[in-house]
Formats: C-alpha cells, structure tokens, sequence
C-alpha cells in the first residue's frame, strides 16, 4: 500500500473534503437566490447550514459502527455517492421543505465521507507524516471556505441557485472518481461497536480533546457564525468589505493549515493546541477593544485565521496518536463535536448579537474558548495505563 506515492489519494480526499464544505456551506452563499424562489426569508434559508451540520454531528459516530467493517475505499465512495443524491435533490427542490429534507441526505453522505476521510489520511503514510497527511486532507475542507461561498455566491447570481448546486454535485462526482482511481484499498481495521465508543471515552485524555474541540467550535463560531452581520455592526462593512474580509480569513487560513503540521513537528500536539488558544484568546480581545477601523477588523480577523486553522489539524493527529487502532471512532467523535460547535457557536451570534452587538459578541466568545483551555489542560495530566477498548472484531492480520 505503501510502494507509490501517497500523494495522489491525500489530494483527491482533500477534493472530496472541499466538495463537502462546499456543499455544506454553499447556502450561505445562495442565500438571496434562494429565498427569492423559493418564497421564504433569508433567515429560513440560514437554517439549512444548521440542518446539514446536525445531520453530520448525530449520524458521524453512527456511520462509523454501521460501516466500520467495509473497505475504506467504498465507505468514502458511498459517502460521495450520498452527498451527489442530496445535491441532485437540492437543485431540484420544489419546495424549501423538499430542500431542508434534501440537505439532511447531503449531510448525512458527510457525516459517512468526513471522518473516513481523515482516519484513512492517516492510514496510508508512515507514522511520521500523519499530521502532514491530516493537513492536506483537511485543507480541502479549508480551501472550500476561502472558494467555495464566494463561489456559489457568485455562480448564484450568475446562473442561479439551482444549477450551481448541480455543479457541486458535479465536483462531488469528480471527487468520487479521481478516489476509486488514486485511492489503493485500505483494510478496515477493527470494527467499531457502541461499546468501542463507550471505551475511547473513558480513554485518560480522550474525552477532554473532543470537548476542547467542541468548545473551540462554539467560540469561534459565535462570531464566524454571523460575520455579515458582525462585520456591519462592528465595523460598518458593506458588502464588498465584507467578502474582501473573509477572502483574507480563508487565504490566511489556508497559511495556518499548511503550518499546522510544521509547528506540530517542532513544538508537539499539545504545545501547538495550546498556541492555537492563545492566538484566538488576543484575536477576539483585540475585535473586543480595538478600534472600529475596517482596515484593523481585516488584520485581526487575517490574524485570527491562522490561528484557526493551526488548531484544525494537530488535534486530529493528538487524536489518532492516543490510540491509533481506533482512529476511526476517535475522528467521528471529533467531527461530530466539530459540527455540533458550529451549530452552537451560529445559534450563541445569531441570537445574541442583536443584544449585545459588535463589540461585546466577541469578549462573549472567550468564555467558550476559556472553557476549552480548560478541557485542553484536562487532556494533557499525566495518563495512567490506558484502558482496554472493545471492538466487535480483532484486528485483522491482512494489510
């Protein structure tokens, strides 16, 4: 499995990973278009964000036992397959029920492709690369929000909502057969069960990583969640300055996920998780209290960016380092805190910045990111001898 280059398939599941975020992202984009079709407000159509992330938290751990004794290969197809059969149900949507209902089978070819994607990265490179491996991955997943809304967006208004989930569904097919070609067949592993996931939790460290990701999630989202109407509040943004903002918050970015396995490699996982916090600890301070400059707000949220993506995938590698025979239960569990994060943090902005407003949503933010430094500490005390983890099969001899 080893004897090519690996290259290949990390970046056709890094293709995949975009064509995810993309797809679970494009609404905010295609918000406008939407609505006006399909007769309902933009803040209805924001809830379709909403759906597809809870879908992809609930059901990710799920998939991983349903599927955990299927080739990797074909488990990531079918989550492909999934995504396409949402897609082609969104674009034909006649109703915004029909696409609510449609998004929730988009999310749940998520919650089937995402984890698997990230767990067989780190398969297939040596032990030393994984966290490389897992920034290539999960830098499709970064490269969507720096593409894939500013492009929907603009495809939206050019050749309408419709046709440009058709082209998501298009990349996502794309996706799928550059992996049945690139991808080698990857062994399963031990089949995860209800049990396993009961005893990766009780796993000294375990628990406290997937909270710290959760609450991370929920911190940054608190303000991410809501940018449009952040940045116009705070800093009087119009549209343009709005999409210049979070272009340079995905390009920077994109910076912080290349770092991520660099910084990783000089400081170690916990080192460079508690570096993440610390940067978005003075990121928020500074969007707290500094000036309502617009060229400050797009330095501290360039800033911010990196920070944000630093965290990304050191805390996966963390994750497959405590106990890499079940990486499979360990990255489900983690991107089912990812998303459930994001769907906290969007309903905290959502509701709160009409209250507290602009400047105050963020200081809101750092106590989440405080209760996520804490879990952080949590994971990092001293492990006794790790507890057995059940699995419903041994570990298979074939590789």
């Amino acid at each position: 499995m080893r004897t090519r280059s690996s290259t290949p398939a990390l970046l056709s599941l890094a293709l995949g990973y975009f064509a995810l975020g993309t797809a679970s992202l494009a609404g905010v984009g295609l918000s406008g278009p939407i609505a006006a079709d399909l007769h309902v407000s933009a803040a209805e159509v924001g809830t379709l964000v909403t759906v597809f992330s809870l879908v992809f938290a609930l059901t990710a751990p799920i998939a991983a036992v349903a599927l955990g004794r299927l080739d990797r290969r074909l488990v990531l197809l079918a989550g492909l397959a999934l995504l396409a059969v949402g897609g082609v149900a969104s674009a034909a949507a006649p109703t915004f029920a029909a696409l609510a209902a449609a998004r929730v089978v988009a999310g749940l070819g998520a919650a089937v492709f995402g984890p698997a994607a990230s767990a067989t990265g780190s398969m297939i490179v040596p032990a030393a690369r994984r966290p490389r491996a897992l920034a290539v991955v999960f830098g499709g997943m970064t490269a969507a929000t720096v593409l894939g809304v500013p492009l929907a967006s603009a495809a939206g208004a050019a050749i309408g909502w419709r046709a440009t989930m058709g082209a998501v569904v298009a990349l996502t097919l794309a996706a799928g057969g550059l992996l049945a070609v690139l991808l080698p067949p990857v062994a399963a592993g031990p089949a995860p069960t209800a049990r396993a996931f009961a005893g990766v939790l009780r796993t000294p460290g375990a628990a406290p990583m997937i909270a710290t990701t959760l609450l991370v999630l929920t911190a940054q989202f608190t303000v991410y969640g809501v940018a449009g109407a952040y940045l116009a509040a705070r800093f009087d943004a119009g549209p343009g300055l709005v999409s210049l903002t979070l272009l340079v918050f995905g390009l920077l970015g994109m910076v912080g996920n290349a770092a991520g396995s660099r910084v990783y490699a000089r400081l170690g996982g916990g080192r460079t998780i508690a570096l993440a916090l610390a940067g978005l600890a003075v990121a928020f301070l500074a969007l707290s209290g500094g000036p309502a400059l617009p060229a400050f707000g797009i330095a501290v949220f360039a800033f911010w960016a990196v920070f944000n993506t630093l965290f990304m995938a050191p805390q996966q590698a963390r994750l497959v380092e405590l106990l890499p025979e079940q990486r499979g239960v360990l990255l489900a569990l983690n991107a089912s805190a990812l998303y459930l994060g994001m769907s906290l943090g969007s309903l905290l902005g959502s509701g709160l910045l009409p209250a507290l407003g602009g400047r105050w949503l963020p200081a809101l933010a750092l106590l989440p990111l405080a209760l996520a430094a804490a879990a952080h500490a949590a994971s990092l005390r001293p492990r006794a001898v790790r507890p057995a983890v059940p699995a419903a099969a041994p570990v298979p001899t074939h590789r």
